[in-house]
């Protein structure tokens, strides 16, 4: 087998993260759509919930799925129904119900399907590289929005919001289906040239790793499982809402909005990277710390700041955050649950991830529908960071028992 096949399955994995974090450029179509139609922030805010809530669940089930037909179908399956689903939004003139089903219900289901794939085969072809490559996996993800926003503001203003659907459906369709066809785990036994296991010392230390139902049965999975909601809760507040709070915010035009855009979601990629090597330095429990108490800043003073730079920074900052979240709760469940499992273990504990999302940005939308701005919503989230810092003080790992 040759020594660079690894490496093409690693970018390929990163274009289907890509294409699959494109989900994260959905502020864009908010005002387009709530214009066109005369929906209210709330009715299209929650489109984009349906799909991370699908999304999350789609993840458990595309990681238990995997191990019986391989990754391969997963990863095509999910990029169907992603490509298809955005494709057939262009079709909401039918109402709001269609929008939530294809683009919410069949996209998310798509994008969950999907995204679990590369996370799970990356780890096994890169047992010298594990946390690096899921991170760049992950921080794949986190970057997608940084190419679809400003196309997608361009379209939507050159042929209208839903002809956008059409294209970018299509667009998403190619490269998840094309990128998926990689999708393959290594030979049983395949190592990389000069990694040398001892197996008997490989099954002495999974021997007491956690089954999902024995995890299950422990506080600290749920404990992890609310670090994951609660962060991921606050940056979603500002994926959700970034075009239309940045214009409002700076006075920004759709097409600086949309740089903006482009611009802070390397902050989302990029942190799914630093924040899981901070990890490895400072532990889980500590970085977990230090996001929750620089997000209470940031959040309580976003909502005064007036100049695009100024913003831009603080919202760079927030999904730098955000994307710690998930580039450091795999090595975290890892820690403490065992590996051999992870996949089905750390792919329910991304249920918080969809039910975060109804939370933050139904939340936001809200607050700011009721009080005419983001301020009062932004001061929420940040006295939610404030009381979360109990969280990662009090963890501590469940008793593994060896046998």
């Amino acid at each position: 087998m040759k020594k660079s096949k690894r490496w093409w399955i690693a970018v390929a994995g990163v274009l289907l993260q890509m294409a699959l974090g494109a989900v994260y450029a959905w502020s864009v179509f908010r005002i387009p759509l709530a214009k066109q139609f005369h929906w209210s922030i709330s009715q299209v805010t929650l489109a984009f919930t349906i799909a991370i809530m699908s999304l999350g669940f789609a993840s458990f089930f595309g990681g238990l799925w995997l191990k019986k037909v391989g990754p391969r179908v997963v990863a095509l399956t999910g990029g169907l129904l992603y490509g298809g689903g955005v494709f057939l939004a262009s079709y909401s003139y039918h109402g709001l119900w269609w929008l939530y089903m294809t683009y919410g219900l069949i996209g998310g289901t798509g994008l969950g399907l999907s995204y679990i794939v590369p996370i799970s085969v990356l780890v096994k072809w890169f047992p010298d590289h594990r946390g690096l490559m899921t991170g760049v996996a992950v921080g794949g993800f986190g970057a997608g929005a940084l190419i679809t926003a400003p196309i997608a503001t361009r379209l939507i203003q050159s042929v209208g919001v839903l002809q956008t659907f059409e294209f970018l459906g299509i667009a998403y369709l190619l490269v998840s289906v094309l990128s998926g066809y990689f999708m393959q785990n290594p030979p049983e036994d395949w190592q990389p040239q000069g990694l040398k296991n001892n197996k008997k010392q490989l099954v002495k230390e999974h021997a007491g790793d956690f089954t999902l139902g024995r995890a299950l049965k422990t506080w600290q999975w749920w404990s992890l499982w609310l670090l994951l909601f609660l962060n991921t809760s606050a940056g979603i507040t500002i994926i959700s809402q970034e075009a239309p709070m940045f214009q409002e915010l700076v006075k920004a035009t759709a097409i600086v909005a949309a740089g903006m855009i482009g611009i802070v979601s390397i902050g989302n990629a990029l942190g799914r990277v630093f924040w899981a090597w901070t990890s490895d330095l400072l532990g889980r429990r500590a970085t977990f710390t230090i996001m929750f108490i620089v997000q209470i800043g940031l959040f309580w003073i976003l909502p005064g700041l007036h100049s695009v730079t100024s913003v831009t920074i603080f919202a760079f900052l927030i999904l730098m955050c955000y994307g710690g979240g998930f580039g450091t709760m795999p090595a975290f469940v890892a820690d403490y649950f065992g590996s051999t499992n992870l996949g089905s273990i750390y792919g329910l504990i991304l249920t918080a991830w969809g039910f975060a999302s109804a939370f933050g940005p139904l939340l936001i939308a809200h607050m700011r529908q009721s009080s005419g701005a983001y301020t009062s919503g932004l001061h929420i989230i940040a006295i939610v960071m404030a009381v979360s810092i109990i969280l990662p003080l009090v963890v501590r790992p469940p008793v593994r028992h060896k046998t």
